[in-house]
């Protein structure tokens, strides 16, 4: 048997994927599947001209957005802007 590398960056291939993935992700309030996820979504858009867009290296921006990574939320905040998005708040439905 034959195993290969699956990479969910090769999957995300349209705008509603890319909202959805990232809203599953904040339902979560877990930052580390956070910065995974948008590191997922860099990629799947180009992580060397995300990160030219913000002007860091593109090694800085796969720091900041791995598991492990400690972005500023100025960070998240740029990277979300750069990939076409804004956060908004909704009120949490109560049980």
């Amino acid at each position: 048997m034959e195993v290969t590398d699956w990479d969910m960056a090769d999957h995300i291939n349209s705008k509603e994927e890319v909202i959805a993935y990232l809203e599953a992700a904040l339902e979560e309030n877990d930052m580390e599947l956070l910065l995974s996820t948008l590191g997922d979504i860099a990629r799947s858009k180009g992580m060397t001209q995300i990160a030219n867009d913000l002007n860091l290296s593109r090694e800085s921006l796969y720091r900041s957005l791995s598991p492990d990574g400690n972005p500023s939320f100025s960070t998240v905040m740029k990277v979300l802007n750069t990939l076409g998005f804004h956060l908004s708040l909704k009120q949490k439905a109560t049980a």
